[in-house]
């Protein structure tokens, strides 16, 4: 048995951690740069604990609050002149998936030039200053991954940067953030973390390692599926539980990457509007099926896990908890697997993907426009 397992993230969960640690933030460095987007790090109180932390130690910071869902490529270069600017010698990153996201690439950024059409070739030199990662959503797992993704619109398409280099220092994990979080955001970012496990455990880089990790995090999120459909408040139990399968989900993808279900939900999200959880979600039963008849012990697996006994069960469920397919024509679903095959994580799965494969999930996971 032959296997790597590189997860250098300090990963604190419970109650309060962000304000109860004060021996952690001033290990880090004197002055925080704050990325976070316009407003939900500030409702839900995760951005009030950070500044309340770093004034406990005496320590100075600086808020850059531009982030938008799906960040810009032109985001990045401006939060990183910004921190150069402040003085600032370590990242905070608040929020979802696209604030922790542009920290890490800010990070990048402030540590070393790099020209635009360079930020994807993986070519980095290793100065990069510390990085704290809060969550405020359970599904993106950037807390604990060595990637980041953003809007690459010369493609049109989301382009990722993977490398070591980017692995948080610190992530403090509190679902209080969450307790106020919508239902569809709860949703949406639920059946990303999801997405993460499955995808990972048909990847060629699937290890024995990874796969405990994606099993108990699918097992985990399914436990809460009836909570996910049911109208009325989720309770701190299930939110914890959402946040813990998402991070287990995030430490599998740190490892094996995703496939084919990331690189197609890339256009959804692109071309169509559709929030990242939702666009997968949309194409996971599908992927299921064909892994079924290309890898059926993993399959078998992932069943297992999810506590169901066909893929038709799986695509039942998102039906359910997506309430409504996003519509396509022809010509788009055509456009798009053009576009998918070129993504390098199509290519990541435990068996081949081919284009006729893609338009047949695409078909199936949309309604005819």
């Amino acid at each position: 048995m032959n296997f790597e397992f590189y997860m250098p993230v300090k990963v604190i969960q419970g109650s309060d951690c962000v304000t109860s640690h004060p021996e952690i933030w001033t290990s880090l460095g004197k002055k925080a740069f704050i990325v976070t987007g316009k407003s939900s790090a500030k409702k839900n109180g995760s951005q009030d604990d950070v500044e309340a932390a770093l004034k406990a130690c005496g320590m100075e910071f600086e808020v850059f609050d531009e982030i938008m869902s799906n960040p810009t490529i032109e985001v990045v270069y401006k939060g990183a002149e910004k921190m150069k600017a402040c003085g600032a010698d370590f990242v905070v990153g608040i929020g979802g998936g696209s604030p922790m996201d542009a920290a890490k690439v800010i990070a990048l950024l402030y540590s070393q030039e790099i020209r635009e059409e360079d930020l994807f070739s993986g070519n980095y030199k290793d100065c990069l200053p510390p990085m704290v990662m809060i969550p405020t959503t359970a599904g993106t797992g950037s807390e604990v991954t060595k990637a980041a993704i953003l809007t690459n619109d010369r493609l049109q398409t989301k382009s990722s940067i993977s490398t070591p280099l980017i692995f948080p220092t610190v992530s403090f994990l509190d679902a209080k953030y969450m307790m106020h979080m919508g239902r569809r955001t709860t949703v949406h970012t639920a059946i990303d973390a999801l997405s993460h496990s499955l995808e990972g455990m048909l990847s060629s880089k699937a290890t024995s390692i990874s796969d405990i990790l994606a099993k108990e995090s699918i097992s985990v999120i399914a436990s809460c599926f009836g909570d996910l459909l049911s109208e009325g408040e989720l309770s701190m139990d299930v939110r914890e539980k959402l946040l813990y399968g998402s991070t287990l989900g995030g430490m599998v993808i740190a490892h094996t990457g995703t496939t084919a279900v990331h690189s197609m939900g890339y256009e959804l999200t692109y071309f169509k509007g559709d929030d990242h959880g939702r666009a997968n979600g949309l194409l996971l039963g599908g992927f299921l099926k064909l892994a079924k008849e290309r890898a059926p012990e993993r399959a078998e697996a992932i069943l297992q896990a999810l506590g169901m006994k066909d893929p038709a069960e799986l695509s039942e469920m998102m039906e359910k908890l997506l309430k409504e397919k996003t519509k396509a024509t022809e010509e788009e679903i055509q456009k798009f697997a053009d576009i998918a095959m070129k993504a390098k994580n199509i290519r990541n799965g435990a068996f081949e993907v081919t284009r006729d494969d893609v338009v047949d999930m695409y078909r199936t996971a949309c309604e005819k426009d």
